[in-house]
């Protein structure tokens, strides 16, 4: 029977575990915490099902770009590094999380990232720790691990061997599996893909799970709050259509929400920096002063071209021939559609001297743009995209509520290029693109500029003008011993709540060197794992109490 937040005698529903958010670190963590079957397990998603057609089609997450039946569509606030501009920070709210809107792109990120993480706090989560449960969690041409990381290679559209090429003549090695990069490469990006078919953390870990008895999941839920009771984490209260639901944790509560919306779940439970919470009539449950600090993303500038041999634009770009791509898509899964957009990229050094690569490159053979209203509109002409972002930016901002009402977004404050380091990375970023557009096997092939490159005197304004996030937040409810710097311990405990852990991108100490995705399903499968571990412990202890 239930009692406190519960209200006096009202039966409720149950679980050990109860995870909010099924997103890639969620999916992850519900397949570990379940596969006993020993743990009733509860997630709660505030999407509703994964079945839009253009979810599955590879290069369809331009259809999903601002789609808000799939996507919370947030905006962030006025960026004085982007020259005040607001940026548009789309977020999966659906299931499989923005694993089933991303661009499919599968990197682990660089051995230096984790080394950091380590150094910066999160003891065992150094390269050394993370790289075996990597290849335990990958499905490539052989291994049994539940993430499909394929190899299109033989799918891409011809002109990206003239990115190759290109990147040959820069000194870059060419490598046969960017994804697994320990250093400078370029190569095809592998794909979350999967005889065609985006193969998201909700195909590789969620709908496994739901096959079990042990695991139920709630759709269209918003949480509200997490309940604690005297220091502890002991339920959730979340709205589904007109009704209101309570729900008790018997074991933890674990949000896996994301970057943006576990610190803003956090907040809305009185977890978070005091002054903030009290402003807005919040009762402060825990002060944690940095929850939802520490934002980090990756910004890329990108620059076009007109191009003199066919490209995706030569198929896509057109009535005729994207009909054709259409029914070759249907009948054999095949052709342009079943390929993501970002063909080639890897790591590059903008300096021999550096002992690390500090530039991340994308190469695609399409030029196109995104409208205000988030539609993609593709040029009939063919052209090409070349694109380069910083790899460890140093610049960090923070997230705050809104409001106290849980239906409201979050306060986005990216604080973009507010390093030195950061603004002269961008100078880097617009010259390594400067660099390749000049390579001769891609000069042999362009017609001019769509977007011309800045002189390099004004590459610096031009970055602030145009730069766009590439959608990797990271760092809100980073890891960390110490409770002053950080939200949860290196086993994602929140500091100072017990029962109540994040596990999401949002634990990162600081962005990966490359996509996001890859770490994040990294830290869920990993993190159920000491879950598990500490729960064992934890039983035994209560046991062993009792007998004596």
């Amino acid at each position: 029977m239930g009692l406190n937040h519960f209200g006096q005698g009202v039966r409720l529903e149950v679980f050990d575990f109860i995870v909010i958010g099924a997103g890639s670190a969620g999916c992850a963590v519900v397949e570990g915490l379940s596969r006993s079957g020993t743990h009733r397990v509860l997630v709660i998603e505030a999407g509703g099902p994964d079945r839009n057609p253009w979810i599955k089609v590879p290069i369809g997450y331009a259809m999903t770009f601002a789609n808000r039946s799939l996507n919370w569509s947030y905006t962030a606030e006025a960026d004085a590094g982007l020259n005040g501009r607001s940026a548009y920070w789309p977020r999966g709210r659906v299931i499989g999380g923005s694993s089933s809107i991303n661009a499919m792109a599968y990197m682990r990120g660089l051995p230096v990232d984790y080394d950091i993480w380590e150094q910066m706090g999160a003891t065992g989560w150094g390269w050394r720790d993370v790289r075996p449960a990597f290849d335990a969690m990958e499905q490539r041409m052989t291994g049994d691990g539940p993430v499909y990381v394929a190899d299109l290679s033989d799918r891409m559209n011809p002109f990206s061997r003239r990115f190759l090429e290109a990147g040959d003549q820069m000194g870059w090695p060419q490598v046969p599996d960017i994804s697994t990069l320990t250093g400078t490469g370029i190569g095809y990006y592998r794909s979350t893909v999967r005889n065609g078919f985006r193969f998201s953390a909700a195909d590789a870990f969620l709908k496994p799970a739901l096959r079990r008895p042990n695991v139920r999941c709630v759709t269209r839920a918003l949480v509200e709050k997490v309940i604690v009771e005297n220091g502890r984490a002991v339920g959730v209260q979340y709205s589904r259509g007109n009704q209101r639901h309570v729900v008790r944790a018997a074991g933890e509560v674990i949000l896996s929400a994301g970057a943006i919306n576990s610190p803003k779940l956090l907040q809305l439970s009185g977890i978070g920096p005091a002054p903030d919470l009290r402003a807005l009539g919040i009762p402060v449950v825990h002060d944690l002063s940095q929850v939802g600090q520490g934002l980090q993303d990756h910004l890329a500038v990108s620059y076009q071209f007109r191009a003199t041999e066919p490209t995706l634009n030569n198929r896509l770009g057109r009535l005729i021939p994207r009909v054709v791509e259409g029914a070759k898509y249907v009948l054999t899964r095949g052709g342009a559609l079943s390929v993501p957009v970002n063909q080639v990229g890897g790591y590059a050094k903008s300096s021999p001297e550096l002992a690390d690569p500090d530039l991340q490159i994308y190469c695609n053979p399409m030029s196109y743009a995104i409208d205000a209203n988030g539609t993609p509109r593709t040029d009939r002409e063919p052209g090409y995209l070349l694109c380069a972002q910083l790899c460890r930016p140093e610049s960090r901002g923070h997230i705050r509520l809104g409001s106290a009402d849980p239906a409201d977004a979050p306060r986005i404050y990216p604080n973009s290029l507010s390093t030195e380091y950061d603004r002269q990375g961008a100078v880097r970023a617009v010259e390594m693109v400067r660099r390749l557009a000049q390579a001769p096997a891609l000069r042999a092939v362009t017609k001019g500029a769509i977007i011309p490159l800045p002189d390099p005197q004004d590459a610096l304004d031009d970055f602030r003008s145009r730069a766009a996030t590439v959608f990797h937040p990271t760092s809100t409810c980073r890891m960390g011993n110490d409770p002053s710097r950080s939200v949860v311990d290196p086993r994602c405990r929140v500091h100072g709540v017990a029962g109540l852990r994040v596990i999401d991108a949002s634990v990162f100490p600081t962005v990966t060197s490359g996509n996001t995705n890859a770490p994040a399903l990294m830290v869920g499968m990993r993190a159920a794992q000491m879950v598990l571990a500490d729960q064992a412990t934890t039983t035994l202890e209560q046991r062993t109490a009792y007998a004596t």
